[in-house]
């Protein structure tokens, strides 16, 4: 029996979503709830499970095509077995070519894994591993496959790529423009090198070449929400430096002692979200929200923390944060950061938080200006830990320094209060025991 796969309800307000990379191909079979292909929303990158186990017929969208929620983009039959005649191979030695779509260029479009007349190893080639192979000129032999079923994966040619010699600057990113027929001096650019008509090979000089790649839905979405954070807020931002030492000693003395009870590392960041939720009880402002001409003020404080994907930065929550211990605060940042990372986030999980923490240490970062998230009224940023010079007792002394910045909406915070929050920050974190008696 034939089961059609369809796009679930991502959340509230979204109507579409973008098709990412098909993980299975036309003729693959596949188990119930195994991930079939990964969809972008204007929110988070999910994946898509099967619905039931059987062989994967028909894929009726491409990557990259938006599609509206509830609409159907894959077959499954599910009364096939593993192993059938149905199996890809035998797809594949019929030369027969599965339906992809209605449209005919669809079912002649070079992106499938399964055309007409395709042999056996190009019909294992990935849709994207197609075209950063043709990108880096490089022929499938010289890839050597990791994906399932020994399919050849975007990854497997960038490894391929970066493993081989280099040649003339500039030569290898050479190729035809899009249409253009692969022959005479187009096809010696796809092959990494310049041909004259009578096929002498010459050096290739001063190429400029382009590359127009379609935004994905999220980051059309982090656009759209920081310019429209610029347009609506009034931003300012305002620094102090913290030193570390405390909290690098407190780490040394009971890190291991905390790994071992809770089985997790005690990092930086529980220390700041237990300092935020001090500094935002005190000055409840930085967590409260302008709503047309009223100052909505939370009685929770669920904060935001910032991840760094492959498509983008998302801001996963931890809902209720003032309730949670180090460890469940500890376990709640690497649990969220790991299926962010993973793309099995849910949308849920990415809205309703009062105020976000993110961390450009972790990239070198040593100062930056961060933009609240919307509708929030205040953002903290993290930095970098240095060793600097400063002066205690009236002495000189090296100590591991970081910089903090707080962004904040002057619509509603005035400079005091910021300033005393990221005072209040700093009190925390240089003497932690301030957060356990509330002083």
């Amino acid at each position: 029996m034939a089961v059609e796969l369809k796009i679930p309800t991502a959340g509230e307000s979204i109507t579409e979503v973008q098709i990412g990379r098909w993980l299975k191909a036309v003729g693959d079979y596949v188990q119930r709830d195994e991930p079939l292909v990964e969809i972008e929303t204007d929110k988070a990158s999910l994946e898509l499970p099967a619905p039931v186990a059987g062989r994967l017929d028909k894929l009726l969208h491409e990557e990259g095509d938006i599609v509206k929620v509830g609409a159907v983009i894959a077959v499954i039959d599910e009364s096939a077995t593993v192993g059938g005649a149905g199996a890809s191979s035998a797809t594949v030695a019929t030369g027969a070519s599965p339906a992809v779509g209605t449209e005919p260029e669809r079912q002649r479009g070079a992106s499938r894994d399964v055309a007409a007349g395709a042999s056996p190893a190009e019909a294992r080639i990935m849709p994207a591993a197609r075209r950063a192979l043709a990108q880096a000129g490089l022929s499938p032999a010289a890839v050597s496959p990791t994906g399932p079923a020994g399919r050849v994966l975007k990854e497997d040619v960038q490894r391929a790529a970066a493993q081989e010699p280099q040649h003339t600057p500039g030569a290898a990113s050479l190729r035809p423009e899009p249409g253009a027929p692969a022959t005479g001096v187009a096809a010696g650019l796809r092959a990494g090198r310049a041909t004259t008509t009578a096929g002498t090979a010459v050096a290739p000089v001063g190429a400029r070449l382009e590359e127009a790649v379609p935004m994905t839905m999220l980051r059309r979405r982090i656009a759209q929400r920081l310019v429209e954070a610029h347009q609506n807020m009034a931003m300012l931002t305002t620094f102090n430096e913290i030193d570390m030492s405390a909290i690098q000693r407190l780490r040394q003395e009971r890190g291991e002692q905390f790994q071992a009870r809770y089985g997790i590392k005690l990092g930086l960041m529980s220390f700041f979200v237990k300092a935020a939720i001090d500094a935002l009880k005190l000055i409840p402002q930085a967590n409260a929200e302008v709503r047309g001409t009223d100052i909505v003020y939370k009685n929770h404080y669920d904060i935001g923390i910032a991840v760094s994907t492959d498509a983008g930065l998302v801001v996963p929550v931890i809902r209720d944060a003032e309730r949670l211990s180090f460890a469940e605060t500890e376990l709640a940042i690497a649990d969220l950061a790991q299926r962010a990372r993973e793309r099995k986030i849910t949308v849920e999980e990415l809205q309703g938080g009062t105020f976000t923490i993110t961390n450009g240490g972790v990239f070198g970062s040593l100062l930056s200006t961060p933009i609240i998230n919307p509708p929030q009224s205040a953002i903290l940023g993290l930095h970098v830990i240095q060793d600097r010079p400063v002066v205690r007792d009236g002495q000189i002394v090296v100590r591991p320094m970081m910089y903090v910045a707080l962004t904040y909406d002057h619509r509603l915070i005035d400079g005091r209060e910021s300033v005393t929050f990221l005072k209040r920050i700093k009190e925390c974190v240089e003497e932690p025991s301030r957060m356990l008696i509330e002083v």
